[in-house]
């Protein structure tokens, strides 16, 4: 299977994610907060993932809706970190939005098309 942008894009965010965590660790952050943002960053493309082997259109919307949520939560998690000093690595806040837009376009997308193929 051809991997499609969202999935590259979300892979290499979770990537992203993973090295922001080591470097959280390594100055001492707050375990919960490094633990949450971990799992809602990476939990992004698993969904996504999971969305492409979806039983039907419905199930597709979905799973990226479920990704969309991990999405906007990984977004509250940095904004955290970097608001509290933390973090001070914006880039990766502007990727998590890019991501957040990307998803927000594949589901609008999905059920336009999903419409189209019921109306036609």
């Amino acid at each position: 299977m051809t991997e499609s942008p969202l999935m590259v894009k979300s892979k290499e965010f979770a990537l992203e994610v993973i090295r922001a965590c080591k470097t959280l660790r390594e100055a001492k952050c707050e375990s919960a907060l490094i633990n949450q943002f971990l799992r809602s960053g990476t939990s992004i493309g698993a969904n996504i993932r999971e969305a492409f082997y979806a039983h039907g259109k419905a199930d597709f919307v979905a799973k990226l809706h479920i990704a969309l949520k991990e999405c906007s939560e990984t977004e509250y998690w940095l904004e955290l970190l970097i608001e509290s000093g933390y973090f001070n690595d914006k880039t990766i806040l502007e990727r998590c939005v890019e991501v957040k837009r990307i998803l927000i376009a594949s589901i609008n997308t999905a059920k336009e098309n999903s419409k189209c193929n019921t109306n036609g």
